[in-house]
């Protein structure tokens, strides 16, 4: 069993039979360090279950460059927006690393509905699912000091501080670089 194909089973819980059917639809992809998933302003055709690699999420605002989410393996990346609204993208989703992926078509991320029945209530359950972790992240900055915000990133994913530029983590935990070094600085010693 592929990587996805244990994801989407245990995420959505959807049968054997319907899974077979969900994976065909998507194609083995590749993003090269640098490259571009989608730019903002541009529209998002396809939704991507990252295999490895690193994938960061922004917007480029007049004075600076905000990271929005770094993206791991065993994740789905797309601007959500613009592939369900055909909105144009309101996010950069570039590559940190060079990047394995699965990747369905927006034609074809339609098609899942007549192959598996139940998907309205699975895709819910999906996006229900992506809701309360922006819920929650929204009420860990509204909540928790920037060193607790460390904390709980570095507990939940502490290889992004060997892989990621700090900067970038920096800017998706919503402090100064100097302020994550200063933290990183205090954790080490």
């Amino acid at each position: 069993m592929t990587q996805l194909e244990q994801y989407i089973h245990n995420f959505l819980g959807i049968s054997y039979a319907d899974l077979k059917g969900v994976v065909s639809l998507f194609e083995a992809d590749t993003l090269t360090k640098g490259e571009f998933f989608v730019k903002q302003g541009h529209y998002c055709k396809r939704l991507s279950f990252i295999k490895e690699g690193y994938i960061r999420v922004y917007a480029a605002t007049e004075k600076k460059e905000v990271t929005q989410w770094i993206s791991t393996k065993d994740y789905f990346i797309t601007d959500l927006a613009s592939l369900i609204f055909g909105q144009p993208a309101r996010w950069n989703i570039q590559a940190l690393t060079d990047c394995s992926l699965y990747s369905i078509s927006e034609e074809n991320y339609k098609k899942i509905g007549t192959l598996v029945p139940q998907w309205d209530k699975l895709e819910k359950q999906f996006i229900a699912k992506c809701f309360i972790t922006l819920e929650d992240r929204v009420f860990s900055f509204l909540s928790m000091t920037a060193e607790e915000r460390y904390d709980a990133l570095f507990h939940f994913n502490s290889e992004l501080f060997n892989q990621v530029s700090l900067h970038y983590l920096a800017s998706m935990l919503g402090m100064t670089p100097e302020t994550l070094s200063r933290i990183r600085k205090k954790r080490s010693s």
